[in-house]
């Protein structure tokens, strides 16, 4: 881990929102408020928190493999990005599959993924899946329906915690899975294991596919939620390198632990402002949403022509 980490951060997070912009804009598309909302946390987590060996598969992304089963000698996940699966490194659980794309550009701004690689992104026959499943850069877990991945995690952790291994279980969600029964089912299982080998970082935007949480169906308090159900938790500034880097740190014997952060789905684009309450998946729907959209890029990269980025 690098001693100036945080400066790494970032520039691992200017990276993300820079990149699922970009992407956004030349396919008229993309998952873009989830970028702005995320990029310090999962920033943080690659640079400075999690313990990752280096990549044990090429750079650039292989094609889809097929379905695994005991016949198919080609099959992977994309794990592998995340370095070897040996007792002392941690593991990377994404559990919102819809955060692929942010996770990719995450995986390249991190040097874990080669930036040719989002050429695949959504073609037939690749990996770099737009929806991100188990052999999707990054991931290793069939994320399916939103909170499945979590009790895929949890299983992982209860069997290093078996074997004694050290390696950490790291987990990334969004606030929108807190609405989801198997969540709590599987928060159940981690309390009753003591699963301390686990901590679940939570992207709390506020927001979901229909709109504002609190106008589809709120979870708030959080954090009394959680206590509830026997866990540790910490709410912090989602956006707050220090405050990422200090709640991993939080005591939490024989608990799983839990950091909510508080996060703004426009953070670094307020344009994006003009899209509320729908942020889910951003398209442009004329010459001059894409024109602004263009600008607020051109600033992210410093050229000639850029705007402040806002509204």
């Amino acid at each position: 881990m690098s001693s100036n980490w945080h400066d790494d951060a970032k520039r691992v997070a200017a990276g993300i929102r820079r990149r699922v912009l970009e992407h956004t804009i030349n396919n008229n598309g993309g998952y873009l408020s989830q970028a702005c909302s995320s990029a310090e946390i999962l920033a943080a987590l690659y640079t400075g928190i999690m313990n990752l060996g280096k990549p044990s598969t090429p750079l650039i992304p292989k094609p889809f493999p097929g379905v695994p089963g005991p016949y198919n000698k080609e099959y992977f996940t994309g794990g592998e990005f995340n370095g070897p699966h040996t007792p002392e490194y941690d593991r990377f659980i994404l559990s919102p599959s819809q955060y692929a794309l942010v996770l990719y550009a995450c995986l390249i701004e991190t040097g874990r993924m080669d930036e040719s690689g989002l050429k695949q992104f959504n073609k037939d026959g690749s990996s770099v899946e737009m929806i991100g499943a188990e052999h999707s850069p990054g991931m290793e877990v069939t994320n399916g329906s939103l909170g499945q991945a979590l009790s895929q995690a949890a299983g992982i952790a209860l069997a290093k915690k078996m074997k004694k291994e050290a390696g950490h279980i790291w987990v990334f969600m969004s606030d929108g899975e807190l609405q989801i029964g198997q969540t709590w089912e599987a928060f159940q299982f981690m309390v009753y294991h003591r699963l301390d080998n686990m901590t679940v970082y939570v992207d709390v935007n506020g927001y979901q596919c229909d709109g504002k949480m609190t106008s589809v169906m709120s979870i708030e308090p959080a954090e009394k939620r959680f206590e509830s159900f026997g866990c540790t938790v910490t709410r912090i500034n989602g956006h707050d390198l220090n405050a990422i880097e200090a709640a991993a740190a939080a005591p939490h014997t024989d608990r799983p632990l839990v950091v909510l952060c508080d996060t703004n789905p426009c953070e670094g684009l307020p344009l994006l402002k003009i899209k509320a309450p729908k942020f889910h998946y951003l398209r442009m729907k004329n010459e001059e949403e894409h024109r602004l959209f263009a600008e607020a890029l051109n600033n992210m990269k410093g050229l000639p022509g850029g705007t402040a980025g806002g509204i």
